[in-house]
């Protein structure tokens, strides 16, 4: 039962107070930043600006008291935004409220299931895909109030198309006050990551815009404005017996499946990344589990979906967070807030909220591996990234996800099928194999990995389990039973060099193959490893292993 332990109670047995003001200093920081980003996270997703904060204050305490990360920040992100904007117009605040329970549900039973591991299921193509499909999607969601269009006719577009129709037919009620705070937010944004980056851009950039907005009495609208009655105070109970009807819940299944599956994804994918980030391992299913937890409780306590904060979670640990305490603090100062600071929210411009949220829209795109998979991965791996990002924008995430799992099995097939040979059975007895490496000396400070069968999205995971010693200064890589690889393997292999880089090892890569070869080079992977550590024979690789030991001694 060690994989649902909360990592809270594994790290106090060795806790410092050194390390306590550390986690402080952290959450309060994190708090900072996350409190006009759960304020405009909440108004794009069609509620009021408390609800964010309630959010991560329920959801953020709970993940991090019985999460399986020893620095995961939890809270409202992008990607829902836009499923729970859609949720509320249809269903209202009770349909949310409904599915996010069940949402939770389902992610407590994904964790008793240990279904923590699935997520390396999940091919490259359609996180990246449905990622960068949701920032464009929330991108266009702000474009009416970056700009201050009014619609004339009553309209409440849901899907992407009817925004772009909406905006366009109401394109001559442009603000344009409201445009000269939005680009006033944007370039604060932008000054900020560049010359001052322990300050959130985002914390300057609501009391410079809600200062300007309120001396030079701009037309402008404000969240006071939008929201009359925002509340102050804690958070209440949301919930009655009555929202739990049998037609309720059954027209909630697909939106609970989805919040569930997007859930668990982003969060194990925040974890993942937390981990390279401090050389630590998570606990996955005891992460689902409070995922779930943090998930029901948000939503009977006037919250809305959330889940793990890549962003948040970077903050976190280069601020100097190493513990849940500092996910804690985080949620204990946003709780102050919002009961003796909430009143002052009401002044904050909406251009400004959405200008915070283009930003977010633009870090979470990932348009630079967008462009890379593109440029340099298989075809199949193209298209279903292509197709996964055109129907998350077109239709919704749900229908991408179907779509993109299917076509991704479908085509992994199709290659498995093309490389796989089959050849008479000879006589063979593996210990007298001339190419063993157990025949083998190798040099000091060395140490070989050796893949066997094709790298793709299922097995990929086993890269990032390769760890280099302390005294290691190259790591052979040997990949003759390697037929074929994919993009989420490719950027597993790149994920590892850095590793290696940041360690000082040397990466030697041994009997290349010629499918594999051709995705390196695609990749730029080739010229990063550099040409002379491509090596045709496991006798080379160790050669030019010893050469860069002795250079090193």
């Amino acid at each position: 039962m060690n994989e649902f332990k909360p990592k809270l109670f594994s790290v106090l047995k060795n806790y410092s107070g050194s390390q306590l003001v550390k986690d402080i200093v952290a959450g309060i920081i994190v708090a900072i930043i996350a409190l006009p980003l759960s304020i405009a996270l909440a108004i794009a997703s069609g509620v009021t600006p408390e609800a964010g904060i309630y959010t991560a204050i329920v959801a953020g305490f709970i993940v991090a008291f019985l999460g399986g990360s020893r620095v995961q920040i939890a809270g409202p992100t992008a990607a829902f935004a836009t499923i729970v904007a859609g949720i509320v117009l249809k269903d209202g605040t009770e349909g949310l409220i409904v599915a996010s329970i069940m949402a939770g549900v389902i992610l407590i039973i994904m964790g008793f299931c240990r279904f923590g591991s699935l997520l390396k299921y999940i091919p490259d193509p359609i996180t990246t895909g449905f990622t960068a499909g949701i920032a464009v999607t929330l991108l266009i969601g702000q474009i009416k109030d970056f700009t201050g269009i009014s619609y004339q006719h009553s309209e409440k577009p849901i899907e992407t198309a009817e925004k772009i129709k909406a905006l366009i037919v109401n394109g001559s009620t442009i603000n344009w006050q409201a445009v000269g705070i939005g680009a006033l937010a944007l370039v604060i944004l932008i000054l900020s990551q560049m010359f001052l980056k322990k300050i959130p851009g985002s914390f300057i950039a609501v009391i410079v815009t809600a200062a300007v907005v309120e001396i030079f009495h701009l037309d402008v609208n404000t969240i006071g404005k939008q929201f009359e009655n925002i509340q102050a105070g804690l958070p209440h109970l949301s919930i009655t017996a009555s929202m739990f009807s049998f037609e309720t819940i059954s027209a909630q299944i697909s939106n609970a499946v989805t919040i569930a599956f997007l859930a668990g994804v982003e969060s194990l994918l925040s974890a993942v990344v937390a981990d390279s980030m401090i050389g630590s391992k998570h606990r996955p299913n005891a992460e689902l589990v409070a995922q779930g937890v943090g998930n029901i409780a948000s939503a009977c306590l006037g919250g809305i979906p959330a889940t793990g904060a890549i962003a948040r979670t970077a903050a976190n640990i280069k601020n100097g967070g190493r513990t849940p305490i500092a996910g804690m603090v985080h949620s204990v100062t946003l709780l102050l807030v919002v009961v003796f600071l909430m009143p002052y929210a009401k002044l904050i411009p909406m251009p400004c909220i959405a200008a915070i949220l283009f930003q977010v829209a633009y870090n979470m795109s990932g348009w630079r591996r967008f462009v890379n998979q593109v440029k340099s991965a298989p075809k199949s791996d193209i298209i279903v990234l292509l197709l996964t990002f055109a129907l998350t924008v077109i239709f919704d995430l749900v229908v991408a996800i179907e779509v993109g799992v299917i076509l991704a099995a479908v085509l992994f097939m199709k290659r498995m099928s093309d490389v796989t040979q089959v050849a008479g059975w000879k006589d063979f007895d593996p210990e007298n194999d001339p190419d063993s490496i157990d025949l083998r000396v190798l040099p000091k400070h060395t140490i070989v990995y050796e893949i066997n069968g094709p790298m793709f999205f299922a097995t990929a995971d086993k890269i990032l389990q390769i760890t280099p010693k302390e005294d290691t200064k190259a790591l052979v890589l040997r990949m003759r039973s390697v037929s074929a690889i994919d993009a989420t393997a490719m950027r597993n292999l790149e994920i590892l060099f850095d590793n290696c880089s940041n360690r000082g090892v040397k990466l030697i890569m041994s009997h290349v193959n010629e499918q594999p070869m051709k995705v390196i080079q695609k990749a730029g992977f080739y010229d990063k490893v550099g040409e002379k550590n491509f090596c045709a024979h496991i006798d080379d690789a160790l050669s030019r292993a010893q050469e860069i030991v002795s250079a090193k001694a």
